[in-house]
C-alpha cells in the first residue's frame, strides 16, 4: 500500500516513514504542502502533519479532499478538541495527537482501510426505478449509464436506497457515513445531498424532511 507522508524531519516525518517501510508500506515523502498537492494522486492513504513550513495544513487537507477520496490521517501537536474538530471538518478521516505510538498509528490505518476498501461481492443489488446500486462493486447506474460518485456520496446513497421508505436523520447519516457524531449543526450532509441530486439529474431523487432528515424519493417518470 502506498502512503504519502507529508511533513518535514523537524516533525519526525523521516523516522515515521522508516517505521512504516519496516512494516511493509511503500512510503513517499513530501516535505511541503505545495509538494503534497502535486503528489497525493497516487497514494492509497495520506498521513498529513498539519504543521507545515509553507501552507496551512488544514488548507492542504481541504484541497486534497476536494480533489480526491484518498483517506487522510492528520497529525497535530496541539492537544485541543477544537484542533481535532477543525481537522475533521477539513476532510480528515482521523486525527492523531503527537506523541503517539507506532502500533496505534498502524491500527488506525488498518481500521480506515477496512472501511474504504471495496467489500467482497455478496450484498444484494438495490433497484429503484431506473436507478441501480451494487454494494459489492460500489457501482451506481441510472438508466443503464454509470454515475460517478465519491466514496461518501456512494455510502450516503446506499443508506437511502437500502431503506427507501425510511426517513434517515442527519445525525444517523453523520454517524454511519462519516463515522462520528457531529457535536453541532453542520452543512456536510446537505452539501453531499446537493451534489448527489445534481449527479442523479433530478432533485426529487432525495427528499428533504424538514427538521428530521432525508429519504429516497419517487423515481422521476
Amino acid at each position: 500500500m502506498d502512503v504519502l507522508v507529508i511533513g518535514t524531519d523537524t516533525h519526525g516525518a523521516g523516522s515515521l516513514a522508516r517505521d512504516l517501510r519496516r512494516n511493509g508500506y511503500h512510503v513517499t515523502r513530501a516535505q511541503t504542502g505545495a509538494a503534497a498537492l502535486s503528489m497525493h494522486g497516487g497514494a492509497d492513504l495520506v498521513l498529513l502533519n498539519l504543521e507545515l513550513p509553507d501552507i496551512d495544513g488544514l488548507a492542504v487537507c481541504r484541497a486534497v479532499r476536494d480533489d480526491s477520496d484518498v483517506p487522510v490521517i492528520s497529525v497535530t501537536g496541539r492537544d485541543e478538541e477544537v484542533d481535532r474538530v477543525l481537522a475533521l471538518q477539513a476532510g480528515s478521516d482521523d486525527c492523531l495527537v503527537k506523541p503517539f505510538g507506532l502500533r496505534e498509528l498502524l491500527a488506525r490505518i488498518d481500521a480506515i482501510m477496512r472501511r474504504v476498501r471495496p467489500r467482497r461481492p455478496g450484498p444484494r443489488r438495490f433497484g429503484h426505478g431506473p436507478l441501480t446500486l451494487d454494494p459489492g462493486s460500489r457501482e451506481v447506474r441510472l438508466d443503464g449509464q454509470p454515475v460517478t460518485l465519491t466514496r461518501k456520496e456512494f455510502d450516503l446513497l446506499h443508506l437511502l436506497v437500502a431503506q427507501p421508505s425510511t426517513v434517515i436523520s442527519r445525525k444517523d447519516l453523520m454517524s454511519k457515513v462519516w463515522g462520528y457524531a457531529w457535536p453541532q449543526p453542520s452543512r456536510t450532509v446537505d452539501m453531499h445531498v446537493s451534489s448527489l441530486r445534481k449527479k442523479l439529474g433530478d432533485p426529487s431523487w432525495i427528499i428533504t424532511v424538514h427538521g428530521v432528515g432525508f429519504r429516497l424519493g419517487t423515481a422521476p417518470s
